[in-house]
């Protein structure tokens, strides 16, 4: 936590300290002057550094700190560097406390009313009303001759409230430990964020946490800034500034117009490197955290006035503001970026479609709506008749008059059918189900952790397991990304394999390894194994890599030439970028002039070629007739072979011509070349496999690469994702663009549809024909289910197709943070097999949470009818409201423990996706879930009507209000749970599978659960007594009960052996919510899921605080699913926080959102007018 008291104190400086201002720690400028100097933008900036310090060197000297070698890497520097200026992060928020969390679950309105009722019987058990003796009340009283069974009247309450108590606290404790998992996986994810500084003239990779005001940064494409720093040398560089400011165009950044970097902004192109001078909560996004966490107290006062003035303001939205006051206040302030005053905004909003909740998600939540309210039914009627009958026997069969001394005897019998009435409702409830997801997505992202799946978003985990299509990357994915030169063309000769340097022309070696050399990140390295026997390793950009390899390869080194031309002897660089596919450098020739060295994908540079060094080392020219001759002759056969054709060229400007080096196409055109080179990037040996699984599960795996097309073409050959004779189609950008936009240039769905099918790859694509494929496949709704689709990407540009993925996978180790940034799931080892694993854990959530559902569902339905015609004819329910209690929370809270940790197995990958479309509950499982519970009614109606006979015991029916607790009812109660026992091991398979053991020991949890839960079932029935309403039992009458018990297994088989397909009257249940049937309500009702909330915060926000906002909406989620009785004011609370967080995508960028706060202006623009201090 460090120093959050000091950063209080530097952040309303004292007035002692500021006595002592201008020497703090002996540097030369104060914490105020650096965060002055942050909030000037452009030339106001440069003048500023210009008049305070002289210039951005003299910066660095007060800092002192030196602008090529970095601070002296010692410790005690560094922590009072630490002190004086802060540390690199921001407090997180306080997680809730346990106690907190006990609280909420005791929100959950059955657990209220169940509460109110045991009060209420506690109460009334303690008044002995004094006509007592007086026959007038009838045989009310009758049973409590027993003087010691009037006193106990009292347990059944106080039992009721114990049990509550159970529930609460294995709530609270789910959630606690819920939330304790996500506090150490974003923990991971920040330790796992790196950044590249130079300190004794070294590059070192330190942890973004442990940067300090006075480092020198090393920035480049793809970076996502973790402090404030201002640009002492930068090449091309531009940034994405929109996370701040709103403005969705790059801004240009250099050392002499624009030096001011700010974090939490994007690195869209080039490289450069800055002194960082402010971190953690003194930078510009620090100091806008800041604001909003002070914002959060005074929303809440200004809520509790609000109350007094209007007593009609809705005291449920107030207090859900107040729980959930720090999620609305966090996220009020991030606005859709797009630049435009905020009216705009409103009006765009309303008419994007909104992103839909995760598929099971909804499923889930459908199917608990219907399943209370069946419940509420039920329950009422069983309250309705139980009065009625007794309210009928007493006053108009019996004809007595109702007494005042009576009164107290007949509140009791009315306190105790209420008290069935609402465990009726509570056995109906199935309030295990968010538990049982909760538990088993938790388990899983635990598991998949292991298997290289960092998953950032809990529902991406499950959507996963519904995928359908796959759109990989080729480089690093599909290959290792160890790029190697296989086969060269140089001096007219064209090499198999590595020339020997004797072969070469001395003229055309030294110009290949300048052009190497200098026009390349300085950054990328070989450096020598690290173990014996292993490969150099590669630092930095691979493609490049190969080239320095190549340079070796042929006996010359790269270090000597950049020692000669460093960093900032550079002219000019164009680097690279996804429009133009080359990179380009600029340096001064010795005898005056400049000379441009540039590479790039070879179709590309080749056509800005004139001339080709022949093998004296002479130019000669190259016309496009000796082009087109090139192409076939070299590129294609390259290419064939699966290697990335890369071209090296460069020109010459005599000391007169200087051309104007804005005009890029002027500058990097007329060119020579020098070597083509062909690139192999070996397919992973794992891959191939992988892709198999993959299309034996009924997943379509399609590659797109900005390769060209006969590389992609052999890769995906080689992948198997092509198969001869297959009919497939594999195309290239501009011809898939051609297809699908008609004579307007706009895209028409029904073109696309005409084209993805067949679609396998999709070569030299651009990052905006990945995003409209993945677009198009998402939204089609052609073929009998709709998509579901996973990319995989991890360059800055794949950024908007991973957002509009249904999971997004970046890669850990080649991706760059903007593509992390936007992901659902991190691929810790780069690796298409992980993907494979990925599906695997997510079919597993799915059956999992299937199974449990198949468990409950039949538990609900036998103890719902059991307590209703019990009560109808009886007017006393056989299982007492304790023992429904128990039973609850075995079956919920065990169960979906039980279940939903089973460990997945390869058959799950034997099996098609279920699609968005497909139920919950599929035929089979509602065939097993009515069949058990015809076995289980017919035993239990059994045993209540004949069982005493049977047992020869007395009967248990028509028993007085405090009678003793009877064998028969015992039996009952017991026989029950051993029927619920022996089930439990019956929904361990869900597809009709014969064999219920198979794998049963592998999941210990399970087997734990079942055994314990029986040994404290003899406990209670043993010696449970009067509060659990058991008597003991004799050892035969025990064996009975397990004897039916295990009959649960032998019907099961029974079950299994009857064809689904037979039952043509059984319906499926649980279907995805349909356009037509979702009411406004369910609508906003929807926006409470994860997914929602989750997605629109998803923009350029920095690593720290996201995962805070990603707790808090689980939290919501979880007990809004469990409250299904207070949605609406759930809706209120978060629809007020999602008026603002609308996406408006924009194709060209990824979409971010704007901290408002930074303009005080725009408070204006929160709905609801709470202004932004």
């Amino acid at each position: 936590m460090g120093d959050i008291a000091n950063s209080s104190i530097e952040f309303h400086p004292k007035p002692q300290q500021q006595r002592e201002a201008p020497q703090p720690g002996g540097f030369g400028c104060t914490l105020a002057e650096l965060r002055a100097l942050m909030e000037l933008r452009g030339a106001e900036a440069l003048q500023k550094v210009q008049e305070a310090y002289g210039s951005v060197s003299g910066l660095c000297r007060r800092l002192k700190t030196s602008p090529t070698e970095g601070l002296a890497d010692n410790a005690n520097d560094l922590d009072k560097r630490r002190q004086i200026y802060g540390q690199n992060f921001i407090p997180p928020k306080q997680p809730k406390t346990f106690l907190q969390l006990v609280w909420e679950a005791l929100q959950d309105v059955t657990l209220i009313i169940l509460e109110v009722a045991a009060i209420v019987s506690l109460g009334l058990s303690f008044y002995a009303p004094p006509g007592e003796e007086s026959e007038a009340c009838g045989n009310v009283s009758g049973g409590a001759e027993d003087e010691g069974e009037a006193e106990a009247g009292w347990i059944e309450g106080a039992a009721i409230l114990l049990s509550v108590i159970c529930v609460v606290l294995v709530t609270a404790f789910n959630d606690w430990s819920k939330e304790k998992q996500f506090r150490g996986l974003q923990s991971r994810i920040e330790q796992e964020q790196k950044f590249t500084v130079i300190r004794n003239g070294q590059l070192l990779q330190v942890p973004v946490a442990a940067l300090v005001v006075g480092d020198i940064a090393q920035v480049k494409y793809g970076d996502l800034l973790p402090a404030d720093g201002v640009l002492i040398q930068g090449n091309d560089l531009k940034i994405d500034e929109s996370s701040l400011t709103g403005e969705s165009d790059h801004v240009r950044k250099s050392a002499d117009k624009d030096p001011m970097l700010l974090s939490g902004t994007h690195v869209m192109e080039g490289s450069g490197r800055m002194v960082v001078t402010a971190v953690g909560v003194n930078s510009q996004t620090g100091i806008i955290f800041t604001l909003l966490g002070a914002g959060g107290e005074e929303e809440e006062k200004k809520d509790k006035k609000g109350k007094q003035q209007d007593g009609a303001m809705d005291s449920s939205q107030t207090r859900a503001k107040k729980q959930d006051g720090a999620v609305a206040m966090e996220m009020q302030p991030l606005k859709s970026a797009e630049g435009g005053e905020t009216e705009e905004r409103e009006k765009k909003k309303a008419s994007v479609p909104k992103k839909e909740k995760s598929v099971l998600q909804g499923k889930l939540t459908k199917l608990a709506v219907q399943i209370g309210k069946a419940g509420l039914v039920m329950s009422a009627i069983t309250v309705i008749i139980l009065v009625l009958y007794f309210v009928i026997e007493t006053f108009v069969v019996d004809g007595r008059v109702w007494l005042a001394e009576c009164t107290p005897v007949y509140v009791q019998y009315f306190v105790k059918f209420f008290i069935i009435g609402v465990t009726v409702l509570v056995v109906a409830v199935p309030e295990g189900l968010p538990l049982a997801v909760t538990i088993s997505l938790a388990y899983s992202v635990k598991k998949m952790m292991k298997d290289n799946n960092l998953v950032r978003h809990l529902d991406a985990c499950e959507t996963m397991g519904n995928a359908t299509a796959i759109c990989s990357d080729k480089t690093g994915t599909l290959t290792t990304n160890r790029m190697t030169v296989v086969q060269s063309y140089l001096g007219d000769t064209y090499y198999k394999e590595i020339p020997a340097p004797s072969a070469l022309t001395p003229k055309i070696l030294d110009l290949l390894v300048h052009a190497i050399s200098i026009n390349s990140a300085y950054t990328t390295k070989i450096l020598p194994p690290e173990k014996e026997g292993a490969l150099p390793r590669q630092v930095g950009n691979k493609t490049e890599c190969a080239l320095l390899g190549f340079m070796l390869d042929l006996k010359r080194d790269f270090q000597p030439v950049r020692e000669q031309i460093p960093e900032d002897k550079l002219y000019k660089v164009y680097t690279f970028n996804s429009v133009r596919k080359s990179m380009s450098t600029v340096i001064h020739k010795p005898d005056g002039g400049f000379r441009l060295f540039s590479k790039g994908a070879s179709e590309i540079l080749l056509k800005k070629c004139t001339n080709i060094l022949n093998s004296n080392g002479e130019l000669r020219s190259f016309r496009p007739r000796d082009r087109d001759d090139m192409v076939k002759k070299v590129i294609e056969p390259m290419a064939c072979d699966g290697l990335r054709t890369i071209c090296v060229a460069y020109r010459d400007f005599s000391a007169g011509q200087e051309p104007d080096w804005d005009n890029e196409n002027e500058v990097v055109g007329d060119l020579t070349c020098i070597a083509v080179v062909g690139i192999e990037d070996p397919v992973r040996p794992e891959v191939p496999e992988a892709i198999r699984k993959c299309q034996r599960a009924g997943i379509t795996v399609r590659m797109v690469t900005g390769d060209n097309i006969n590389t992609a073409r052999a890769i995906a050959a080689k992948c198997g994702i092509i198969q001869p004779g297959e009919d497939f189609l594999c195309l290239e950008g501009k011809e898939f663009n051609r297809r699908i936009r008609n004579e307007k240039g706009e895209i028409e769905q029904e073109r696309l549809d005409k084209v993805w099918p067949k679609l396998r790859v999709l070569a030299r694509s651009s990052p905006t024909d990945k995003h409209t494929l993945v677009k198009g496949i998402i939204d089609s709704t052609t073929g009998e289910q709709r998509q579901v689709v996973a990319v995989t990407g991890d360059g800055t540009n794949d950024g908007p197709a991973l957002k509009k993925a249904d999971v997004g996978f970046a890669m850990g180790i080649a991706g760059t943070d903007v593509a992390k940034e936007a992901s659902d799931i991190i691929l810790t080892d780069d690796n298409f097999t992980s993907i494979v694993k990925a599906v695997m854990w997510g079919r597993n959530v799915y059956d999992s949470i299937s199974k449990f559902l198949q468990f409950q569902l039949t538990v609900n339905v036998v103890a719902v009818i059991v307590a209703f015609t019990g009560a109808c004819i009886t007017q006393d329910s056989p299982l007492k409201a304790v023992q429904m209690l128990w039973v609850n929370l075995i079956m919920d809270t065990f169960a979906s423990l039980a279940l939903a940790t089973e460990p997945p197995t390869e058959s799950l990958l034997l099996r098609k996706p279920y699609g968005r479309d497909k139920p919950l509950i599929s035929r089979t499982m509602m065939k097993n879930i009515l069949g058990h519970a015809v076995y289980q009614l017919t035993i239990i109606f059994t045993l209540l009507f004949v069982g005493e006979l049977f047992f020869d015991i007395d009967s248990g029916r028509n028993a007085p209000l405090h009678s003793p607790p009877s064998e028969h009812y015992t039996i009952i109660f017991n026989t029950f749970v051993m029927m619920q026992l022996f089930n439990e091991i019956n929904a361990r398979k869900i597809h009709g599978e014969h064999n219920v053991f198979d794998g049963i020991f592998s999941n210990p949890i399970f087997c734990t659960i079942v055994l314990g839960t029986f040994g404290i079932q003899i406990v209670i029935v043993q010696f449970g007594g009067k509060p659990f309403s058991c008597s003991p039992l004799s050892t035969e009458q025990w064996l009975w009960c397990l004897f039916v018990g295990i009959g649960e297994l032998v019907w099961g088989q029974v079950i299994a052996t009857i064809p689904t397909s037979q039952l043509k009257c059984l319906k499926e249940a649980g279907h995805g919510p349909g356009k037509a049937e979702m009411t406004d309500e369910e609508l906003a009702e929807g926006e409470e899921e994860i997914d929602h909330a989750e997605r629109e915060l998803r923009r350029g926000q920095i690593l720290w605080f996201r995962g805070l906002n990603r707790i808090q909406t689980q939290m919501e989620v979880v007990s809004t699913f469990k409250r299904s009785g207070s949605f609406q004011g759930a809706v209120r609370r978060r629809s007020s926080v999602l008026s603002q967080l609308h996406d408006v995508t924009n194709l060209s960028t990824p979409t971010h959102v704007t901290l408002s706060a930074t303009k005080p202006t725009s408070a204006s623009g929160n709905p609801g007018g709470e202004s932004v201090p």
